[in-house]
């Protein structure tokens, strides 16, 4: 696969030496093409350097993983799989089927966390949408996604 092409920094693609990784950050963790031909891509979107002592906590993380999960169903919804949380409340693994351009990734993701400065709930955080509604900060997941906006620039050097 020519990652080049799709936009990628070939020598970020695949597992790195956490001790290397810069946040905020976008890099392509893998991709593989099925049987089919269609190609599932994860893409490492982190916030915060591993081991830097500045994870993100929990509330923040929960109301950002909601934001991602409501901003890229909306605006890629024939390519969006799914978002986890990373343990290590650094960032997101995004999850995407058949697009694996990074401009088109990060054009959502500043699109998504462009939302969450302009936001005034959390989505999917009522008592019947999340198992854990009262775990949201709307106030620190804008001030996250005001960090993260801000190095928008630097968001492909990933190590």
């Amino acid at each position: 696969m020519n990652f080049e092409a799709l936009g990628w920094n070939a020598a970020t693609v695949g597992e790195l030496d956490h001790r290397l990784l810069k946040a905020p950050s976008i890099k392509l963790r893998s991709a593989r093409r099925g049987a089919g031909g269609d190609i599932v891509y994860c893409v490492d979107f982190r916030l915060r350097r591993p081991n830097a002592d500045a994870c993100l906590s929990a509330t923040a993380l929960h109301s950002i993983e909601h934001f991602l999960l409501e901003g890229f169903r909306r605006l890629l919804p024939n390519h969006f799989i799914s978002v986890g949380v990373m343990g290590c409340q650094t960032g997101f693994y995004l999850v995407l089927l058949n697009e694996g351009r990074y401009a088109v990734i990060r054009d959502t993701l500043a699109a998504v966390l462009g939302g969450v400065l302009e936001a005034r709930v959390v989505p999917y955080a009522r008592i019947d949408q999340c198992g854990h509604y009262r775990n949201h900060d709307l106030a620190q997941a804008q001030c996250v996604a005001r960090e993260v906006l801000a190095h928008r620039s630097a968001w492909r050097e990933a190590a």
